[in-house]
């Protein structure tokens, strides 16, 4: 029989289902990400996961401001204008909250100026080109990852020890290798005035002729190399090098080369004691690595690579800075992106407010053969803050907003 108490009982149980019905009822924040799936996957891949682990501990523990966020992705095939359509069709059809994501620094800067037009947020997680935050920098773009100019500026100490005159230089001929190289320049000659760059090779991304670059190098006669190359490029970079004998003798540093992405595919034909930036997963225990690793390995039975780390970063990046502003509205949102701060697998990052650069840091060492792979050995850790220019330079450098 239905009673008066039965009644009040159903109304509490209705009222009490009223206050969690929202959190699961409510539209998801969208992310709009970007990114060169199918050009680069031995890194994207990786950042694919690396994102849907932090969505999945997000949503896990209530998602953000009583909704789930959920990415939306796109490839932009590596290319500029693919990148910019992609962005416009994220927001418009997609409406997602603002964009997050590429990889090779020309799509990075085109995605950037795309969000200075439209007034929106947008995160670059990969691109590292120097110009994205210096001398392009906008209001509404940020960057995660340290950039050329850092990494470069963390190999120094080791390139000036090594006490070389004679150097040569090989990188990708785009806006990457090109800012790379521009920054190694500048900052050994700083250091050792005496230097002579006696030979250089730009290769066209993705379709290097190594057995005539390793030539024109080896006709210079150096007695070092600085190497920004990486993916496929590298991998026959060091196989036509290692049989001409290129590197007998020859200090080498390779800005990316420590990357697990890039190491693996060489197994045991990874070159010993080059100098190298990049991921020291197997050895690395601090204890924000330490759960992230658990964690990722628990998800995907596989080992995290940078891109790894990169992917979650991003995307926990996105999630305080939507905590930070309490809503979506654009000038909200760039505000908390000002001087966030944000935790990482790599310990805790801000984002600087003077060029929207983040101080996460990298991994130097030099490459070892382990087991029958590359792995990083003799590394240390370079907090991304202590090789940033300093504000009065950057104000010199990065226009007035």
């Amino acid at each position: 029989m239905l009673t008066r108490n039965r009644l009040l009982a159903g109304a509490s149980a209705l009222a009490a289902l009223s206050f969690i019905a929202p959190a699961f009822a409510l539209e998801p924040i969208k992310l709009g990400e970007i990114n060169s799936y199918k050009v680069f996957a031995a890194f994207l891949d990786p950042y694919k996961r690396g994102m849907e682990l932090a969505v999945d501990e997000v949503n896990a523990a209530g998602g953000v401001l009583g909704r789930k966020i959920e990415v939306v992705s796109r490839d932009d095939n590596g290319n500029p204008a693919d990148a910019v359509r992609a962005a416009e069709e994220l927001l418009s059809r997609e409406k997602v909250a603002f964009l997050i994501g590429t990889f090779p620094s020309n799509v990075g800067l085109a995605v950037a100026d795309f969000a200075k037009q439209k007034k929106t947020l947008f995160i670059a997680g990969e691109p590292l080109t120097d110009k994205i935050v210096w001398d392009q920098g906008n209001a509404y773009t940020f960057r995660l990852r340290p950039s050329t100019y850092m990494q470069t500026a963390m190999l120094i100490p080791d390139a000036v020890k090594v006490q070389k005159k004679r150097w040569a230089i090989v990188y990708p001929n785009y806006e990457y290798g090109q800012s790379a190289t521009a920054a190694f320049k500048k900052l050994l000659k700083e250091k050792q005035p005496d230097v002579e760059f006696v030979a250089e090779q730009a290769t066209p991304l993705g379709k290097i002729d190594a057995g005539a670059v390793v030539q024109a190098l080896a006709d210079a006669k150096p007695d070092a190399i600085f190497s920004s190359l990486f993916g496929a490029d590298l991998a026959k970079f060091v196989r036509a090098g290692s049989e001409r004998s290129l590197f007998k003798n020859v200090a080498v540093f390779d800005l990316l080369g420590g990357e697990p992405e890039y190491l693996d595919p060489l197994k045991d034909e990874a070159p010993v004691g080059w100098y190298v930036t990049g991921y020291p997963w197997q050895d690395l225990k601090t204890p924000e690595h330490t759960k992230f690793f658990n964690a990722y390995k628990a998800k995907f039975n596989d080992y995290p690579r940078l891109g790894s780390v990169v992917g979650y970063s991003v995307v926990m990046s996105a999630v305080a800075a939507i905590r930070k502003a309490g809503a979506l509205d654009q000038d909200k949102l760039v505000a908390a992106m000002t001087g966030l701060q944000v935790g990482t697998p790599f310990g805790s990052v801000t984002f600087r407010a003077i060029d929207h650069q983040s101080t996460m840091g990298a991994f130097v060492g030099r490459i070892g053969v382990r087991d029958g792979r590359g792995y990083m050995t003799d590394w240390h850790f370079v907090d991304g803050k202590d090789v940033l220019p300093g504000d009065a330079e950057v104000a010199k450098m990065r226009p007035a907003n």
